[in-house]
């Protein structure tokens, strides 16, 4: 079965196991649907990543990107993998702190920054905060001068580089909200070179996520290296770090999927190691350095990269239940079988939004031939809690298949969905949001987020 991860996820007596933890032992255990997350996945992830520093020889620094999963648990595991941290709020950044992150730990991105988030990155001394415009370095260079502190200061390009991902997931073009143009970044270094309050210490572009094709890590280091001599020629200064973002893919597709629209299916399918990726491409930058005479840029330089589903994503499974079926007559004189699941876009966002594809697999009869197709849908009430593309645009397969007599109380397994699913969440249609368990390195599974009560859902009503 394509589906199957020696050690992470295989079958014990036809169920699917999770770090050798049987799934639907879980789901009866904690409920559904329930988010499973994998310690040991998690930390092999940041291993990987890690393997980025050997390919470059210079210093590098690995942040896991918050968003992409938050709960506090997850973000205890990550710390303890020995991994740094980016966040993109006040509050993903209070709840760093609150994991145990310092400051020289934390990367702070966003557009929309208000005066106390500035001020909670500038008391804790963050390694850098990633300005998006100069209004925005205007209020980082007002808010340091308050507090009496020095701020480290990262700029945000925004270089027009495109990938072949998802257009919800481009940010390095000059049409996406992200990041200041050269020129701007360009003045800023010069105007604040002397500054007691600012330290433009880095540039940072992203290049946005799912990237398919690894040659655009190229191009961007192209860009970065051009900023770095230009700042230099122009002002003398040199830049302590280059950010790159993340954007490293995940692969979510089988060889034999049903996907049938060719873009999204090479997108899903996307996979290579992140070393390979940058390793060609710092090299590039390299050659560049030399050829401009420049070397000595690349001296003491850090990479820093953000990732967070290239982290996370394959370390998480959805876990629902079956809680409805029926069938219903087609056109062509067939039958559909419908099944309805606990689990629908409120907790898996992406599925309606980007039309993305998790693999659905049977966590009881996971060894069993998955041969029969289903329409499922989820249990909201809304025409587009389905996991299917239903403008039929062919995004996503029109049927899943499964073991044939799928019934109400079946549990099955949604894979890869450990990105962007919970961290996305709402209580639409006043729905619980799930508990979260997290298979520790013993094996032992942890809750590390409750289910919500009815109290959760008038919490903040008065």
């Amino acid at each position: 079965m394509s589906w199957q991860i020696e050690g992470f996820l295989e079958t014990r007596n036809g169920h699917l196991t999770i770090d050798g933890v049987d799934a639907v032992e879980l789901a009866k255990r904690f409920g559904s649907p329930l988010f499973v997350y994998s310690e040991a996945r998690i930390r092999r992830n940041i291993e990987r990543l890690k393997l980025v520093g050997d390919a470059i020889g210079c210093g590098f620094k690995l942040s896991y990107a918050a968003k992409a999963m938050s709960t506090l648990g997850i973000l205890r595991a990550v710390k303890d993998a020995d991994c740094d941290i980016e966040v993109n709020s006040g509050g993903e950044l209070w709840k760093a702190l609150k994991a145990g992150f310092n400051g020289s730990q934390i990367n702070f991105n966003g557009t929309s920054k208000e005066a106390w988030e500035i001020d909670l990155a500038i008391e804790n001394d963050i390694y850098a905060i990633q300005a998006d415009s100069l209004f925005e370095l205007s209020l980082i260079d007002e808010a340091a001068r308050r507090l009496g502190k020095r701020a480290n200061v990262s700029l945000r390009l925004v270089p027009e580089i495109a990938s072949d991902t998802h257009s919800g997931l481009q940010t390095a073009l000059l049409t996406s909200k992200f990041g200041m143009m050269p020129e701007e970044a360009y003045r800023a270094v010069a105007e604040f070179a002397d500054s007691p309050y600012v330290n433009i210490c880095g540039v940072h572009l992203h290049i946005g996520s799912q990237n398919p094709d690894p040659s655009v890590y190229v191009s961007a280091f192209e860009t970065l290296f051009a900023s770095l001599l230009r700042i230099f020629n122009e002002t003398g200064q040199s830049l302590e770090h280059i950010n790159l973002g993340g954007g490293f893919p995940v692969k979510y597709l089988a060889a034999d999927s049903l996907v049938p629209d060719e873009k999204q299916r090479a997108m899903l399918a996307a996979v290579y190691e992140p070393a390979d990726a940058i390793g060609p491409a710092w090299d590039a930058v390299r050659r560049a350095a030399k050829a401009a005479d420049a070397e000595h840029l690349l001296d003491g330089i850090t990479l820093l990269l953000e990732p967070g589903r290239s982290i996370i994503a394959d370390a998480g499974v959805c876990l629902t239940t079956v809680r409805n079926a029926k069938s219903r007559p087609t056109d062509d004189g067939g039958e559909d079988h419908w099944i309805l699941t606990d689990a629908g876009f409120n907790i898996l966002l992406s599925m309606e939004t980007y039309k993305w594809y998790y693999r659905l697999i049977s966590a009881e009869r996971a060894d069993a031939p998955h041969d029969a197709p289903y329409k499922a849908a989820g249990p909201l009430c809304d025409g587009g809690d389905v996991y299917f593309d239903i403008e039929g645009e062919g995004r996503l397969p029109d049927h899943r298949l499964l073991p044939k007599g799928v019934e109400p109380g079946e549990t099955l397994a949604l894979l890869n969905c450990g990105a962007y699913s919970l961290a996305q969440a709402s209580q639409y249609n006043a729905r619980f949001l799930p508990a979260v368990v997290l298979i520790g390195r013993d094996g032992e599974p942890t809750l590390i987020r409750r289910r919500d009560t009815f109290k959760d859902l008038v919490s903040a009503d008065l």
